[in-house]
C-alpha cells in the first residue's frame, strides 16, 4: 500500500489477528481499527517514521494535526484508544520496551448519558403494537419484548434465528459480538409474544415468482438482501408506533429500549454484574453508564418530592 511501510502493515495485520483470536473482535471494530492504523502510519512515513520507533512527540504531532483539521473530539480520542491498544500490542510481543502513549494526554470526553425510556413509555408502545390484532402487529409485540424484556441489540434481534429460540425452556441463545454466545431468560410475556408471533409468521414470508412462500430460518423474514427484517426497517417501523401511542418519535430508537431494560433492571435492584452478563458487555465500565442515569433519576426525584427540598423553593420564591 502506499504510504506505509511493508513492516507497518505486517504489523498493523498481527494486531488484527490478536484481537479477533483472543479479544472476539468483530469485523467492524477491526476495520475500525485498522483504518485508524494506518492514518497514523502514513502520517509518520512523511517523515521517514514507522509504528516501531515512533516516540511520544509524533503521536501529539499526530493529535493536534487532527485538531488542526477539524476533527471532533470523540474521533481523536477514538483513534488515540486504536494507537494505545496497539502499543500495548507491541509490548506485549517484546517489539517494543516501551510505550509511547504513556505522556500523551488524552482529550476529555463530556459524559453522554444513554437515552432511555420510562416503564410507562413502553407500556403505550406495547399496547398499541398490540391493539393492531394483524401479522404486523404480532411481529412488532413479539420483536419490543425481545428488545426491552432481554436487552438485545438492534443487530441481534432482527438476526434471530427459529432454532435460537428455546419456549418450552424459557430461553433464547444469543450471537453477539465477535461471535461470543450468551443464554437469555426469556419474560413471560415474551414467550406468549413469540407463541403468537411464530403462529402468524407464515402470513409475512415472502413469496416467489409463482406466488408460493419462500421458506426461511429467521425469525423475522423478509424479502430483504439477507433475508431477514433489516435494522432500519425495524426503527422505521418503532417510530411509526411511538407516534400512534403519542409520543416523541424522535425520542425512540431500538437502542433506547435496550436503554431502557438495563436502566429499569438497576431501578428495581438488580445486580451490575447481572445486567453486565445479560447485555453481553465485554467490560463492566460500559454497564455503569446506567448507574449514573438511575443517580439521577434519583436525584431529581429528592429535588422534586423531599421536603426539605420544597421548602427551599418556598424560601426561594418569596
Amino acid at each position: 500500500m502506499g504510504g506505509i511501510g511493508q513492516k507497518d502493515i505486517q504489523l498493523i495485520d498481527a494486531f488484527l489477528d490478536m484481537m479477533r483470536g483472543e479479544r472476539g473482535a468483530s469485523n467492524n471494530t477491526c476495520e475500525s481499527y485498522q483504518r485508524d492504523l494506518k492514518d497514523f502510519a502514513a502520517f509518520l512515513d512523511r517523515s521517514a517514521n514507522t509504528l516501531i520507533k515512533a516516540e511520544s512527540k509524533d503521536i501529539q504531532l499526530y493529535q493536534q494535526k487532527l485538531a488542526a483539521a477539524g476533527f471532533s473530539v470523540k474521533t481523536i480520542a477514538r483513534r488515540l484508544s486504536s494507537l494505545r491498544q496497539m502499543y500495548q500490542f507491541l509490548l506485549t510481543e517484546e517489539l517494543r520496551q516501551d510505550d509511547p502513549m504513556t505522556l500523551v494526554e488524552m482529550p476529555k470526553l463530556n459524559r453522554s448519558l444513554p437515552k432511555t425510556a420510562s416503564e410507562g413509555q413502553i407500556d403505550k408502545l406495547l399496547q398499541v403494537a398490540i391493539n393492531q390484532q394483524n401479522p404486523e402487529g404480532f411481529r412488532m409485540v413479539a420483536m419490543l419484548e425481545l428488545l426491552y424484556g432481554s436487552g438485545l441489540r438492534v443487530s441481534e434481534l432482527v438476526s434471530l434465528k427459529v432454532n435460537q429460540i428455546a419456549t418450552q425452556e424459557g430461553t433464547i441463545l444469543i450471537r453477539g459480538k465477535g461471535s461470543k454466545e450468551r443464554l437469555l431468560p426469556l419474560s413471560q410475556p415474551a414467550q406468549i409474544a413469540l407463541k403468537d408471533w411464530l403462529k402468524h409468521r407464515p402470513e409475512t414470508l415472502p413469496k416467489d415468482r409463482n406466488g408460493l412462500p419462500i421458506l426461511s430460518g429467521w425469525l423475522f423474514p423478509s424479502s430483504s438482501k439477507n433475508g431477514h427484517m433489516t435494522r432500519q426497517n425495524f426503527a422505521v417501523q418503532l417510530k411509526k408506533i411511538a407516534l400512534k401511542a403519542g409520543l416523541d418519535a424522535k425520542q425512540f430508537s431500538p437502542h433506547v429500549l435496550r436503554h431502557a431494560f438495563a436502566t429499569h433492571l438497576l431501578e428495581h435492584g438488580a445486580d451490575l454484574r447481572n445486567v453486565q452478563q445479560l447485555l453481553g458487555h465485554a467490560d463492566i465500565a460500559t454497564t455503569q453508564i446506567y448507574t449514573h442515569v438511575t443517580d439521577d433519576r434519583k436525584k431529581n426525584l429528592v429535588q422534586h418530592y423531599h421536603p426539605l427540598s420544597k421548602q427551599q423553593k418556598t424560601k426561594t420564591a418569596k
